[in-house]
């Protein structure tokens, strides 16, 4: 479910697009802003308060990119990009730079919905924490104590195996890439160690999933990274 109204800024050049986004957004009770140039994005950016950017990437006046480097050196805005370009290499910059999530086009009405949603929870949770205990299927975790218990009995993790898990919990609904989680795990001269994240992540699920080989939470983001979610 979505917060009451939010304030969405679609930047995109292609009308009928911008059109179909509208809609969609629309049926949701949200109030859409359009935006078809960086600078026009820019502006409406610095001038209007807003729960969330959906951007495309390649703009009249500049790269979508540049824009994501730019906001977030002043803004915590959600940003889900929305874009043609389908390269894991392309997805990872933009996520690496800022963007909180990536849709590849085309895609359905379902989809787009579902991460929109799942981005304004996140905002949401964020601007009103109220603790650091995070609760799914049978598993309870409360960070400031360093516990986690399933189904009520002590689940054993190895410190690095719990930093995985606050990270990934810290930020439910997005794609964290394996570079980021790698230099916040181990510094910076493991960022190309993929490999490491395989054997964690894989330790999590054996530890807290119900089924490890058909994860629910602990999900794959194919070249990219992972994804937690409720």
């Amino acid at each position: 479910m979505m917060p009451d109204h939010p304030r969405i800024l679609v930047v995109e050049d292609e009308p009928n697009i911008r059109r179909f986004v509208r809609t969609a957004l629309e049926s949701e009770a949200c109030a859409v802003l359009e935006a078809s140039h960086c600078q026009q994005a820019l502006h409406l950016l610095k001038q209007q308060p807003l729960d969330l950017l959906l951007l495309d990437l390649g703009l009249p006046d500049g790269d979508g990119l540049s824009l994501i480097n730019n906001l977030r050196t002043w803004s915590k805005l959600p940003i889900l990009v929305l874009s043609a370009r389908i390269t894991e290499q392309d997805k990872i910059k933009a996520l690496d730079l800022g963007a909180d999530d990536y849709l590849s086009k085309p895609f359905s009405i379902g989809e787009l919905l579902a991460r929109v949603r799942a981005l304004l929870r996140r905002s949401q949770a964020q601007v009103y924490p109220e603790s650091q205990c995070y609760r799914f299927g049978q598993i309870e975790a409360d960070l400031q104590q360093r516990r986690v218990t399933r189904a009520g009995e002590i689940v054993h993790l190895t410190p690095i195996e719990f930093q995985l898990l606050s990270l990934m919990l810290m930020h439910t609904d997005r794609v964290l890439t394996h570079r980021y989680l790698l230099r916040e795990l181990w510094g910076g001269t493991y960022v190309e160690s993929n490999h490491y994240l395989r054997v964690y992540v894989r330790h999590l699920r054996q530890k807290l999933e119900d089924d490890p080989s058909q994860p629910k939470h602990f999900l794959t983001e194919t070249g990219i990274g992972y994804r937690f979610q409720i």
